[in-house]
């Protein structure tokens, strides 16, 4: 072998090829469409297995709080803790805008991963178990900012309702897969720690794919508008002599705008019923309508599945027509009624399951009608402001998203009363009901033939005279009904009159989602973007005709 086949060693130090390359992910040059569909597809995968991990918890909620002895309280505040440190964690993703989202977005699902497929379902108790899902919580929120960054970095506004309606779907799509994965597997052959397992084994294979193979623009391609892809070649000119550093100067003053602010805290009070969909839904249906965790999960997969399909169909049809706030108003009202009647339902005992399946069908199809659009405005009102600070205007949104979430969360007993006696005691009771019953109907009926029975528990004598004066079976010793009584005399009446008061207590919160749909109106007209598809047509021919004119005045060498 010749010397000069010889390739000079790296520097001493120096990272190898294959470390930089797995670090250096910025591409110089705007991606032929395939690639840029490829690039989009590991964000939303990423989503997608993200909320799986994230969500599922809340599908077996029933037997962590068995397994850990915990209370619903505190269960519920663990969600309050989560969603507030995510709060903080969206605001530090942020910082995207100068250090980029591809590599917070890889290692942060790494972090994920692991925690959730080796960690979390291993807790020794539920101190550990809540501070492993509050770590997770705070990658979330990190995340919930610099994948929509990166979609909105590789897609057009032409593209922008489609693209942002798939990244939506990472939400959804996790929800939907939660209940499906759940309602097919969790049979009692499996355990709730198999269910986490399965999300982070999930989530550790999505993780290898993006390790090598995710990208991102560079900021002087990304901190500008590209309107459709005719922009491409002035997008990479301009490129060259941008300053991004100069961009940057008060980005944060710039997203603090009432169009920025107000339409976040607009989606987000819009979006408490689908809160409820991920965290409640599955205490609701059980506590009132007896369902088990499979059956809801089951009775689930309609929302997501509706919510899944109506989010890619309205990014289409939105793109298509160039306008975003029709189908936000159209998908708000139609979401309003469908609310109005799942809460008039809430109280009726006899309301069926299929009733609530095409209730929760149109919840959920209406509910992203109207989100998909919103997060292409959103997006586009940012742009407007500092095409630059797309990940600090992410970010606002993030933090008021995950605010309003911890607040709705930690609320929800408040206006819910009648939730945590039925989630901590309503098993034990209705258990101890039934284990008691011999004994009841011996206190009832003979009560001092039950106080000789509890002085000599094992008198064979007095148990015979029991089942033949009062009737009963079942019974075989005084002993072992006492503790039943207690749990009885302990928590039946706080259970009873907790059951009684619940059907009431959910159709409260229920108004209150319907009431946030409401005020999510009047915000839509202070988002970028027109009513008309013929203004926007006009816009989009006066655009195309203003690029070609500076494409055609550009040199060669710039083209």
């Amino acid at each position: 072998m010749s010397a000069s086949s010889i390739e000079p060693a790296a520097p001493a130090g120096a990272p190898s090829r294959f470390g930089a390359a797995l670090w250096d992910r910025q591409l110089q040059h705007y991606p032929e469409s395939r690639k840029r569909y490829f690039y989009l597809a590991i964000a939303i995968a990423i989503t997608v297995v993200l909320y799986y991990q994230l969500y599922v918890q809340y599908a077996v909620s029933t037997a962590i709080l068995t397994h850990y002895q915990m209370t619903y309280t505190y269960f519920v505040y663990i969600s309050v803790i989560g969603n507030a440190v995510g709060a903080f964690g969206s605001l530090a993703a942020g910082l995207a805008d100068r250090w980029g989202r591809a590599n917070i977005t890889v290692f942060g699902s790494l972090l994920v991963g692991l925690l959730v497929a080796f960690f979390v379902p291993e807790s020794s108790g539920k101190v550990m178990f809540a501070a492993l899902i509050i770590v997770v919580s705070l990658v979330e929120g990190m995340i919930l900012v610099t994948t929509p960054a990166l979609v909105r970095d590789f897609s057009p506004q032409l593209g922008r309702a489609s693209a942002m309606g798939f990244w939506t779907m990472g939400p959804v799509l996790g929800s939907l897969v939660v209940t499906m994965v759940v309602s097919h597997t969790y049979t009692g052959a499996t355990t709730w720690q198999d269910e986490i397992r399965y999300a982070g084994v999930t989530g550790l294979v999505v993780f290898a794919v993006a390790l090598f193979a995710l990208r991102e623009l560079s900021p002087r391609l990304r901190d500008q508008i590209m309107v459709s892809l005719k922009d491409r070649v002035l997008i990479e000119a301009r490129a060259k002599g941008l300053d991004t550093e100069a961009l940057l100067t008060g980005q944060w003053r710039q997203m603090l705008r009432l169009d920025i602010v107000g339409s976040a805290f607009a989606i987000s009070i819009f979006l408490l019923i689908y809160y409820a969909a991920v965290g409640s839904f599955t205490v609701y249906f059980t506590t009132v309508f007896g369902y088990s965790l499979q059956r809801t999960a089951g009775l689930l997969n309609w929302y997501w599945a509706a919510d899944a399909v109506a989010l890619l169909a309205v990014g289409v049809i939105s793109d298509r027509l160039r306008v975003r706030k029709p189908f936000m108003v159209v998908g708000a009202v139609f979401s309003i009624v469908f609310l109005t009647i799942f809460a008039l339902d809430a109280t009726k005992p006899g309301t069926s399951y299929y009733t609530f399946a095409v209730l929760l069908l149109g919840i959920g199809a209406s509910g992203g009608f109207a989100f998909g659009p919103w997060m292409a405005s959103f997006t586009e009102t940012v742009e407007k402001h500092n095409p630059a600070a797309t990940a600090t205007g992410l970010a606002v949104f993030g933090w008021i998203n995950r605010v309003v979430v911890a607040l709705s969360v930690a609320v929800l007993p408040i206006v819910v009363t009648s939730v945590t006696p039925l989630v901590d005691h309503g098993t034990a009771v209705k258990t101890a009901s039934v284990q008691a019953a011999p004994a009841l109907a011996i206190i009832s009926a003979h009560p001092q033939l039950f106080a000789q029975l509890s002085a000599d528990p094992n008198d064979k004598a007095l148990l015979g005279q029991a089942v033949q004066e009062v009737g009963v079976a079942g019974l075989t010793t005084v002993a072992d009904a006492k503790p039943q009584l207690t749990i009885l005399q302990k928590y039946g009446a706080s259970v009873e009159s907790a059951a009684a008061k619940n059907p009431k207590n959910w159709q409260s919160w229920w108004w209150i989602a319907l009431v946030g749909q409401i005020l999510f109106l009047p915000f839509i007209f202070a988002m970028a973007g027109r009513w008309s598809p013929r203004k926007a047509r006009e816009d989009l021919e006066a655009h195309e005709q203003l690029i070609a004119k500076q494409i055609g005045e550009l040199s060669p060498a710039e083209v």
